[in-house]
């Protein structure tokens, strides 16, 4: 694996077979909704990969049909297809959890399946859960949103290796990427920081679809082991951002409500990694930042900037939750109004680079999981150093350029 690791960061990795879906039909063109996920071309195909296979789905509440019917609602009330499991992630099959946490073993009131919990499992300990539920095949359908940091893509990750190790035929379900997938943006992890929210060395806002990214795990890190099927979309093209595909936005997890949330998320979340609030217990998390003795100067030394894309308001905000809880805090709230040139990793740098400037108060986390959130500890001593948000984004762009090389062997979409 640490060849894939080091092929993958010089450029030069090889791809693996894979099995991808068949071209979707002419008919397909005259949906009124003409873009269709995996599942509804799982479902208008009869189930037909899954046939005579018990089968278990890892999904949780994005995992929606056009008309808002859970997937596993759908699939457990049709004879042509065996559901015995399902597998929860991250805040739960449910989506009752909040971040860090996870719903447990239970069985689904609805349907009576058993919902096992894969979150904070990996390799054996998760294959034995595969084994345990009794399935032949393990169906991969969430909706991601576009950050290495989200944690969604290391389950898919995680229960792919699983799978494998328990000798289960591996299904991914695809779905939009919802920032687009024009591009990669900002740092290639270093494997040195790697952790649940960074498994393997991919840029920060990869710019790929799960079953893309099903694809590229598989050829460059599990050494082409599990040979995912891969059921693509119809009707979807790299530079639609999710308000224009006509699917039923499903927040995937609590404190992201919004597709807005999802442009920023890339960016902003880097301030997990700092003492200021990311705007949890907001109702606009990760587009309000901010924190306690923080005034007018933040925001007027971003717009000084003049980043593409985007412009910053003075804001006051006092989060229900999470840092700051009941307390009246200063900072800005991020207003894109042109998402085509904007991006969401460069401005998030910015955004450091800026608070760090005009506030005193700034300090990262004790635990400098600011290193784990960007891949390394190269933004953190950059910024401490003193250095811009350009300098600091030209430091990375020789592990981006060689990440998109690679990321280019396994798009699917056009």
């Amino acid at each position: 694996m640490s060849l894939s690791r080091r092929s993958l960061l010089a450029g030069t990795a090889a791809a693996g077979a894979l099995t991808a879906a068949a071209p979707a039909r002419a008919e397909e063109d005259h949906h009124p909704h003409p873009l269709r996920t995996g599942f509804a071309r799982l479902a208008a195909d009869g189930y037909a990969t899954l046939a005579g296979e018990k089968v278990g789905v890892v999904t949780n509440p994005t995992g929606v049909t056009q008309d808002v019917r859970h997937i596993v609602d759908v699939m457990h009330a049709d004879h042509r297809v065996r559901l015995v499991a399902v597998f929860g992630p991250e805040h739960g099959f449910r989506g009752t959890a909040q971040a860090g946490g996870s719903e447990g073993r239970y069985d689904d009131p609805a349907t009576g399946l058993p919902v096992y919990d894969t979150y904070t499992k990996s390799g054996r300990a998760l294959a034995d859960v595969f084994t345990a539920s009794g399935v032949d095949t393990v169906v991969f359908d969430i909706q991601d949103v576009g950050a290495r940091f989200y944690t969604y893509i290391w389950t898919l990750y995680d229960c792919m290796e699983a799978a494998a190790l328990a000798g289960k035929r591996f299904v991914v379900l695809d779905r939009p990427n919802p920032v687009t997938g024009r591009a990669a943006y900002g740092p290639v992890l270093d494997p040195a920081f790697a952790t649940f929210v960074g498994r393997e060395p991919i840029a920060q806002a990869h710019g790929m679809t799960a079953a893309e990214l099903a694809r590229l795990f598989d050829a460059e890190f599990l050494g082409g082991k599990v040979r995912p099927t891969t059921v693509g979309m119809s009707g979807w093209r790299r530079s639609a951002f999710f308000d224009t595909t006509g699917l039923p936005w499903v927040p995937p997890s609590p404190n992201m409500p919004t597709p807005d949330t999802a442009l920023v998320y890339s960016g902003t979340c880097l301030f997990e990694g700092t003492n200021l609030s990311e705007g949890r217990g907001t109702t606009r998390p990760f587009e309000l930042l901010g924190a306690e003795g923080i005034d007018g100067r933040w925001a007027a030394a971003l717009d000084a900037l003049a980043l593409p894309g985007v412009r910053f308001r003075e804001a006051y905000f006092a989060p229900t939750f999470s840092k700051f809880a009941g307390k009246t805090v200063g900072g800005v709230q991020l207003h894109v109004h042109d998402r085509e040139s904007y991006d969401p990793v460069r401005t998030g740098i910015a955004l450091l680079v800026t608070a760090k400037r005009v506030w005193s108060g700034f300090a990262w986390r004790a635990d400098h999981w600011i290193d784990h959130l960007t891949g390394s500890a190269l933004v953190r001593t950059m910024i401490d150093a003193g250095a811009g948000p350009d300098e600091i984004v030209a430091a990375w762009q020789p592990g981006l350029a060689a990440f998109r090389d690679v990321r280019r062997k396994y798009l699917m979409y056009r």
